[in-house]
């Protein structure tokens, strides 16, 4: 272990405990970057309300400033208010741009208010292959030019930006935002087929109209964006994180335990809400939020399969397969979206966990994996007992995952790599621990073992 990483702060958790009590869903991570890009299309004032105090949202507003916005953030009322008077750069910089995929955003704004962008490659989470060339040729059409050099894309619009009809091959959630984004201020029609729909992507044209874009909604995946010359500041207040709502609900079931989630929205969380009726898990719906009553039977296995909105979604396939592990009898989970997305799973089988990994599609839903060597099925054989282990955490929704998993191991585990958890959850060690858990965050010093700190 290098010194850096023995300094890294890491939690460590004690399995066991059931979880009681209220906590508060913080507002939605995949909104607020988005939102965020979205206010430099005006040099207007901007206001976001019931904004999650998370890694991505500060490296989201580095990327702003760096071009020239104004920031002010209120951390205690989580209040945002954005405002981009000028452009002063439209170069991102490798060191914030790199670090994850909002970059590309960026391109729209920039094309639109200065002829002209200079981005890294995108970074983020390593789950799959994850290519920008949706984002490349809807913007080429729309009359970008696109020069790739030396690890970064120059991009050119001396004429403007015109609408176009971009059929997406996949309805994939950022370049739909991307395109939403960048045809509000593009002359003429811009239609978007086989468009993604998460309660995300509306509510980002929520924000939009609010702005004064002219955007609907059509059948058959397919959103229509009428270019306007110019956009104004707005206020809008964000949904809440369907994400982090889940993780939560899991764990009420992992720890037998009974948690309300004030702020939880059943309209977000409808097709996990009905997955959770099909498995006979008992929650109750109310105005202000939902309440996740676990017991003591393990629940009956279920076959899952990814999907996009409606469908069930990836983000919350990992959490859930913890789930499955103790269910009684035999699960099986078939990815769709991302094709490596089951890296994860092989930390659990180190904690005891029967999982097996197959290219197969063992699904209904038409695949884009079938046939291409991909592990992207997972069988699950429950219900196991959890022991506890060291874990690395490789991306935000897996570190979820594996702090759901030492909650209901036995023993004291070690979760290192808790910055990926805070690029996505605001505080969550907090809220656990208000919920009951036996969670400590460490800080050792670069001298110190781990081993140490657990004496």
């Amino acid at each position: 272990m290098t010194d850096i990483a023995k300094a890294a702060p890491y939690y460590l958790i004690r399995g066991g405990t059931p979880l009681h009590g209220e906590v508060t869903v913080s507002g939605a991570k995949n909104a607020v970057t988005k939102m965020t890009i979205a206010s430099l299309l005006t040099e207007e004032p901007c206001t976001l309300r019931n904004v999650p105090l998370i890694g991505d949202l500060y490296l989201t507003l580095s990327l702003c400033q760096e071009m020239g916005s104004e920031v002010m953030l209120d951390e205690q009322e989580h209040l945002l208010s954005i405002r981009t008077p000028a452009i002063h750069s439209t170069s991102v910089s490798a060191t914030i741009g790199g670090l994850n995929r909002m970059a590309i955003l960026t391109v729209g704004p920039l094309l639109h208010r200065c002829g002209e962008a200079d981005i890294p490659l995108p970074g983020g989470d390593r789950i799959g292959a994850r290519p920008i060339d949706f984002h490349l040729n809807g913007l080429q059409q729309m009359g970008a030019t696109i020069v790739e050099l030396g690890g970064r894309y120059y991009m050119s619009a001396p004429r403007g930006l015109h609408g176009a009809t971009i059929r997406l091959p996949f309805p994939s959630v950022m370049a739909t935002e991307n395109f939403l984004i960048t045809a509000s201020l593009a002359r003429g029609v811009t239609i978007i087929e086989n468009a993604a729909l998460e309660p995300e992507i509306i509510d980002l044209i929520k924000f939009l109209q609010k702005m004064g874009a002219i955007i609907e909604q059509k059948v058959d995946r397919r959103i229509v964006i009428e270019g306007v010359q110019r956009l104004r500041g707005a206020r809008h207040t964000l949904l809440s994180d369907r994400n982090e709502a889940v993780s939560l609900a899991i764990a009420a079931y992992l720890t037998k335990g009974d948690i309300y989630l004030r702020g939880a929205q059943q309209d977000t969380l409808l097709t996990f809400l009905n997955t959770l009726s099909k498995m006979g898990l008992h929650f109750e719906v109310e105005d202000e939020g939902i309440r996740f009553i676990g017991d003591d039977r393990p629940p009956p296995p279920i076959a899952l399969e990814t999907d996009v909105h409606p469908g069930f979604m990836t983000d919350w396939q990992q959490p859930f397969t913890i789930l499955l592990t103790q269910a009684d009898g035999i699960s099986v989970v078939h990815e769709t979206i991302y094709e490596d997305r089951f890296g994860y799973t092989h930390a659990l089988k180190t904690m005891g966990a029967h999982i097996g990994l197959y290219t197969k599609c063992l699904g209904e839903v038409p695949c884009r994996f079938r046939e291409k060597q991909y592990l992207h099925s997972c069988v699950v054989r429950g219900p196991t007992p959890l022991n506890a282990a060291r874990l690395d955490i490789p991306d935000i929704r897996a570190g979820c995952s594996y702090i759901l998993a030492a909650l209901c191991a036995e023993g004291t585990s070690e979760v290192h790599g808790v910055e990926h958890i805070e690029r996505g959850y605001e505080r969550l060690d907090e809220k656990l621990r208000a919920l009951g858990a036996q969670l400590e965050v460490i800080h050792p010093s670069a001298e110190d073992d781990s081993l140490d700190a657990l004496a």
